[in-house]
């Protein structure tokens, strides 16, 4: 990991407006409340936050932490992921992560493990995974009884048998977050709601949710004598209803970041974020699926046998990264490079997330050689953080509005170990104004001396695109 020295912050506030006088009493309440963000502590905040983002990541692993010890491990991931999708009632689609990264599956009946004659009801059968399970002895399936009870797939059942992943790492990471900080006023804005849980239809896959909810909070030894009804559930999930704003204290947090990166067993993460007065104080970054080590620009991101960081971030205290199992943190910082032929730069995996052309443009106009690493989530902020490339592009397709829980946890990541988030007009991000990220055409991300050079590239091609439509 690349370490060096950090750049130097200057948080200001404004003066007291003192013109109109005010009682003692009333004067010293605003002194006594206006105290400067980077002076304030938030550690129990964080620490909150790094155990609820641990723990709905550990719902998305445990898939994962079976396969690899199984035949055809990777096959085994993929098929136990792709079986167990469905589609919200506005086409996206969700997992077994979304509603709750808690619930998994539940099988039909104990004995399905002995059972060779599974029925998918017409899906696609995950053969690998099934022929996987059967080579466990009964020793082995002990071992991984755990893992077991997590696994998502349509074993039996039709869609409404489907677990929602999202759900459950939202309904997990609220709760824990209520829990642990029980003093607070909780708003969270967040990606999902209860409405498709909440109608009839899928009253089979809620009581699943609950139960694998419970199950991981359990798994926790913390919450252990918690048991949540389908009510309490429902409600964790609906906390995330909250709009954000200016005043006041607001979580915000993506149950899954990166769900296409998901589904096919590469890059994701659990990111959770806290805004004070309209400011990120806190980040932290679950990637479940990054390696430990550098990723190098010609190397495979998933490629990497010991993968699970956990970035975390509180403002003025800089960034460190540690592994999910909970190895000592070590701190961390940009890329250094001032030369941009040096720079490697990350950009979204999926095309249709950003405008890969402009990306290419703007290369070359800095003359950056290597080839782009494209990896989903926002474990690109977390990459960059500790120096794996220095350079990050977002341009998304004309309409598209960007929401403040895809970038949240990872700006303050990345800010705090030196670098510098901006739109494409060189502006700080805002994320004081709601849901949503009002900014200029796209979001650039580098170290302070290569973003002067950046911000000229991004201007030019922007220009050129302009004008050549």
């Amino acid at each position: 990991m690349n370490s060096g020295k950090g750049i130097t912050r200057v948080l200001c506030t404004c003066p007291l407006n003192l013109k109109t006088p005010k009682p003692a009493f009333s004067l010293l309440r605003t002194l006594a409340t206006a105290a400067p963000i980077g002076s304030m502590s938030y550690h129990r905040e964080l620490d909150a936050a790094k155990k609820a983002a641990s723990l709905a990541a550990r719902l998305c692993q445990a898939p994962l932490s079976l396969s690899l010890s199984l035949r055809g491990s990777e096959k085994v991931q993929k098929a136990i992921l792709q079986s167990d999708v469905q589609s919200k009632s506005d086409k996206s689609p969700v997992t077994v992560a979304d509603y709750g990264l808690n619930i998994v599956i539940q099988c039909k009946s104990e004995s399905i493990l002995d059972d060779p004659e599974f029925s998918s009801n017409g899906l696609v059968q995950p053969t690998e995974m099934v022929e996987a399970l059967l080579g466990l002895d009964l020793e082995q399936r002990k071992c991984h009884s755990l893992a077991l009870a997590r696994i998502s797939c349509y074993l039996s059942g039709g869609s409404g048998s489907a677990c929602n992943v999202l759900h459950c790492s939202q309904a997990v990471v609220s709760f824990v977050l209520e829990r642990e900080l029980p003093s607070e006023s909780f708003s969270l804005v967040a990606e999902e709601d209860s409405g498709d849980l909440r109608k009839e239809e899928a009253q089979e896959t809620l009581q699943r949710i609950m139960k694998l909810v419970n199950d991981t909070l359990a798994s926790d030894g913390t919450y252990s004598a918690s048991s949540l009804s389908a009510e309490d559930v429902l409600a964790a999930i609906d906390s995330g209803k909250s709009e954000g704003g200016p005043h006041g204290r607001h979580w915000v947090l993506d149950p899954i970041d990166g769900t296409k990166g998901f589904l096919r067993g590469d890059q994701y993460a659990v990111a959770l974020a806290l805004l004070d007065e309209g400011k990120v104080v806190l980040g932290v970054l679950a990637c479940p699926n990054l390696p430990l080590l550098h990723i190098g620009s010609h190397d495979d991101p998933s490629s990497h046998d010991k993968v699970g960081c956990l970035f975390f971030s509180q403002v003025g205290a800089g960034t460190e990264v540690q592994s999910l199992d909970g190895s000592p943190p070590i701190k961390v910082h940009v890329s250094s490079t001032e030369n941009p032929e040096e720079a490697s730069f990350f950009e979204s995996f999926e095309a249709a997330h950003s405008l890969h052309d402009l990306s290419s443009s703007i290369a070359n106009k800095l003359g950056v050689k290597a080839p782009p690493v494209r990896i989903d989530s926002q474990a690109k902020y977390g990459a960059l953080s500790r120096g794996d490339g220095a350079i990050y592009l977002r341009f998304p397709h004309k309409g598209y509005r960007e929401k403040i829980w895809d970038h949240a946890a990872g700006a303050i990541v990345v800010t705090e170990a030196g670098g510098v988030v901006t739109d494409a007009g060189g502006n700080p991000l805002d994320f004081s104004k709601g849901r949503y990220l009002d900014l200029d055409t796209g979001i650039i991300v580098t170290n302070p001396k290569l973003m002067p050079l950046l911000l000229k590239a991004v201007r030019e091609s922007l220009d050129e695109k302009a004008s050549s439509l």
